[in-house]
């Protein structure tokens, strides 16, 4: 095998600080500024040429997140495996507690205030599941997931945050952590009829699943389906939003210069809403440069998933690249009509601190993959321990 002939101590991760900060993928790196620098813009517009109350805080927030991001790619990942259960733990701890003294906010549940800051714990598990995922299926065996009892304990993991999410209720936070779990049990090699019989059971409880939901996320649902049936009700932001993005044409309208987004026609600009605004000033060329961004970072992330030696590294990387797309791709595809309006964010550009920090943090990680993609590990996280 290739890892023979590596070097003992580059298998064994005994890297200097100097050796692993050249192994970091500083382009990645690049990306990331580049991105969060485009979201700085558009808050700075947002609030019609000012700092305040959406870009200083964003900014300062995003440098927490960086030195967060580079501290963490300089761990080693065998800690992450390690520690990874306790971090879940602390995850699903956090969701139990928002449903005991969680902060309301626009009629939903979801925030504990530490202070000087409203930490939304569900963001936090879509990181944390992942790596719980991954420490549960590292060095699984084509065997050991085909039995159906294996499946059990990582169902319940799934299942856990999932089931508190909805009360809270978020129902797109909620999808956001199935399909992420889902594509991480497909790569795990979970036989294709599991997946089958899932999604039977799924479509056969539809109909009881409707009369669960909130009045609110029915009338999202029906928007969706027909947005012009209450143009200045449930579906003014969705009708606005597509009035924006059109009138924004090939090259927009220029910067601070959309009509949409300033005289207040837009709702949400600054968070769920602030990729209309981009293309309604920037047009469809300003779109496309920064989806051309985040497919960069996509790209950077299978990469270091399939360079990576590791099965729990692999998986971490693909389960936070997976991550990372469900956020451009919910959040673009919503504002553009095509799926019901939920409140997921643009990565990186939207305000809002604990998206940013957990994507921040996450990426930090995928990048400790990168650097010790060589490294061997164990089936606990150590390199002697098989």
């Amino acid at each position: 095998m290739a890892s023979e002939f590596l070097s003992p101590r580059l298998r064994r991760g005994d890297m200097t600080l100097g050796e692993k900060l050249w192994q970091m993928s500083w382009s990645l790196v690049l990306l990331v500024i580049a991105i969060a620098g485009v979201g700085f813009l558009m808050l700075y517009s947002a609030a019609n040429g000012s700092m305040d109350p959406w870009t200083s805080r964003q900014m300062a927030r995003f440098s927490v997140g960086l030195v967060l991001m580079l501290g963490l790619a300089l761990v080693d990942v065998r800690l992450f495996m390690r520690y990874a259960y306790a971090v879940y733990g602390i995850a699903l701890a956090l969701l139990v507690l928002v449903e005991v003294k969680g902060t309301i906010g626009m009629g939903a549940q979801r925030w504990i205030d530490v202070g000087f800051f409203q930490l939304q714990p569900s963001e936090v598990m879509k990181i944390a599941l992942v790596l719980a995922l991954a420490r549960y299926f590292h060095g699984a065996s084509i065997d050991d997931v085909g039995r159906p009892g294996y499946l059990l304990p990582p169902i319940a993991l799934v299942l856990a945050p999932v089931a508190l999410v909805l009360r809270q209720p978020d129902l797109g936070t909620a999808l956001m952590l199935l399909m992420g779990a889902t594509v991480l049990f497909f790569l795990s090699g979970v036989r294709m009829w599991v997946f089958g019989l899932v999604a039977a059971v799924g479509v056969g409880t539809v109909p009881v699943a409707w009369q669960f939901l909130h009045e609110y996320q029915k009338k999202r649902v029906l928007t969706f389906l027909n947005p012009e049936n209450d143009p200045l009700g449930a579906g003014y932001h969705i009708m606005q939003s597509k009035i924006a993005l059109g009138s924004g044409g090939l090259f927009g309208k220029g910067f601070m210069q959309g009509t949409q987004s300033h005289l207040n026609f837009l709702p949400e600009r600054q968070t769920d809403f602030i990729f209309t605004m981009l293309a309604e000033e920037l047009g469809m060329v300003g779109g496309l440069i920064l989806i051309g961004l985040y497919v960069l970072v996509l790209i950077y992330g299978f990469a270091i998933s399939l360079r990576c030696r590791q099965q729990f590294g692999r998986l971490v990387a693909i389960g936070v690249t997976t991550t990372f797309f469900l956020y451009v791709f919910i959040n673009i595809a919503m504002v553009m009509g095509l799926i019901p309006v939920v409140g997921v964010p643009l990565p990186l550009i939207s305000y809002g601190g604990t998206a940013m920090l957990t994507l921040m943090i996450g990426i930090g990680i995928m990048m400790s993959v990168h650097v010790h993609r060589d490294v061997q590990m164990g089936r606990r996280g150590g390199y002697d321990d098989d």
